[in-house]
């Protein structure tokens, strides 16, 4: 039967089609897009007058020079806490070392914070700073604290050495934000001039995240002159990136960010991704004035580190929110995740809200699906008709299309007719898949019993197993296909996609099971009544 075949070839399509995204989302460069920008909110504190405020331009070789010089730092470090974060700041170099978040546990059944920044070689993400000369020379600071103090809400200031440079660098940690500030004072303590600049990055080893037929990217993202791209492992081993241009620059992976912004109003910087040893780096290279000895200046940036929740991204006004990728169909996937947010909001229950979303989306194609589900009980009932003409023709199939064709002509059946309002919903589908997938908000979120994450497959395969079901009934209420062979393959659809979606999140398959129980209900109303009118 004709819409047999369709609904086989969109069924794998939309799967296909799927993993076609995964594999592009991990393989293919990421189109760039301008981002917007709004004043900066860093926090400048008061420092010496430059008198000479001549700034050189960057060296092109400079981020590569960063890259094999600089290895993990470790030692001394002083700790730190707010609402949202418990940490450790490093007194070589004077960065953060390690970091939790601590609204994030590492999973379900281990409540410690994510550490979004973290030292061990399994896990190796942190952040790096330091100077380099105009020369080539590197100069990584050696701190001591400054401020000793239990209270997580005060500044935490270091004073130290590099070279001919004195530096006191300044951490300030709101309570509960995501973006921590930094303001490094630099003042030449040397009897020759100095010129260099600053850089600031993100390290990271190529461990990948990836679920069984989803590709997750993790890799460097970088904002060069309003433009933004993903730069994936392979990429920057073979085609370093050193853009010129106002921006930033971070490491990502599912769920977070760490992120490296300089003042929006520095022009002059240089954003990188590069290899560096075994491990990969992104960051930014800020040039300084000329200091003659005995002057000052000032740097100012942030850091974020932090989930990928796109309304606190997009608040910041820096383009972060392009981290959070919903694919070909964002137009689609954005509203549909503020509806969802919205529904959450209603119900308190991640799960709860992805069947309401369902509900809605069902509703908006409600007409769409019965022009399809009175396309398939005509076909049914047409079934002895169809029967007939089979052994009327025998082996002959050009016959008996050509008597198939005349049958829905004479009946007035068009089998093509549910094709269209499921091409419809395909890009749904599709843009929701990415919602459900790059939604922060849903990583670790309960539904019901078993279900203790949303955000990883079913423990027990008791979703899969239902949905397979439901496909099963599903069929049933479709016209039975005429070729055995095809009968056969239909047939084991159930089973292909049960198993096929076990490995995918418990949030995916809960949607595509809302979705087969309200598509039965209205199916089987419909049939029913094209079923029992008179001919």
């Amino acid at each position: 039967m004709e819409n047999q075949k369709t609904f086989l070839v969109i069924a794998l399509a939309v799967v296909f089609f799927l993993l076609f995204q995964a594999w592009q989302a991990q393989n293919a460069p990421k189109t760039v897009t301008p981002a917007t920008s709004t004043a900066s909110k860093a926090v400048t504190p008061s420092a010496a007058p430059v008198t000479a405020p001549t700034v050189s331009p960057i060296n092109t070789t400079v981020p590569a020079a960063v890259s094999q010089a600089m290895a993990p730092a470790r030692g001394p470090s002083v700790p730190f806490s707010t609402k949202v974060f418990t940490g450790h700041i490093g007194l070589h170099g004077g960065d953060i070392q390690n970091l939790g978040l601590l609204a994030y546990p590492v999973a379900t059944n281990n409540p410690a914070p994510y550490p979004i920044l973290d030292t061990s070689s399994a896990k190796l993400t942190t952040q790096q700073s330091g100077f380099l000369g105009s020369d080539g020379q590197l100069l990584i600071p050696q701190f001591a604290e400054e401020n000793p103090s239990s209270d997580t809400d005060s500044p935490i200031v270091l004073k130290g050495k590099a070279g001919p440079l004195t530096i006191t660098k300044t951490w300030v940690f709101q309570p509960d934000s995501y973006l921590a500030e930094e303001h490094i004072q630099v003042t030449n303590s040397g009897t020759q001039p100095w010129n260099g600049s600053y850089f600031d990055q993100i390290l990271r080893n190529d461990r990948a995240e990836s679920h069984m037929f989803m590709s997750i990217f993790t890799g460097a993202v970088l904002m060069h002159g309003g433009n933004f791209s993903e730069v994936s492992f392979g990429d920057m081993r073979d085609h370093p990136h050193t853009e010129a241009g106002p921006g930033w620059a971070g490491m990502m992976d599912h769920y977070f960010l760490a992120a490296v912004l300089p003042a929006e109003q520095a022009q002059h910087v240089q954003v990188y991704a590069r290899p560096s040893g075994g491990n990969y780096v992104a960051g930014v290279n800020t040039p300084l004035p000329t200091l003659a000895p005995g002057q000052s200046t000032t740097i100012t940036q942030q850091i974020f580190l932090g989930p990928k929740q796109q309304s606190r991204l997009a608040a910041l006004g820096r383009g972060l929110e392009q981290t959070v990728d919903y694919g070909w169909f964002a137009i689609i996937a954005e509203p549909m995740h503020l509806v969802l947010k919205w529904f959450h909001g209603l119900v308190g229950n991640w799960g709860l809200a992805i069947i309401l979303l369902v509900i809605v989306i069902k509703a908006i194609f409600f007409y769409p699906s019965a022009i399809s589900y009175r396309s398939m009980a005509n076909m049914r009932k047409l079934q002895p008709k169809l029967e007939k003409l089979k052994k009327e023709c025998g082996d002959d199939k050009q016959k008996l299309g050509a008597a198939m064709m005349e049958l829905y002509r004479t009946e007035k059946v068009n089998p093509m007719a549910g094709c269209l309002p499921i091409l419809l919903q395909m890009p749904f589908f599709i843009a929701l898949y990415w919602v459900l997938v790059e939604s922060v908000s849903l990583r670790q979120a309960p539904f019901i019993l078993w279900i203790h994450d949303l955000a990883v497959p079913d423990p027990y395969y008791i979703l899969p197993l239902l949905m397979g079901i439901s496909m099963f009934f599903q069929q049933r209420l479709n016209p039975a296909p005429v070729d055995p062979m095809q009968k056969k393959i239909m047939s084991a659809l159930p089973v292909i996609f049960a198993v096929f979606f076990s490995f995918f999140p418990a949030g995916l398959v809960l949607y595509w099971l809302t979705n087969n129980v309200v598509s039965i209900g209205q199916q089987y109303l419909i049939t029913r009544h094209i079923m029992a009118a008179k001919d």
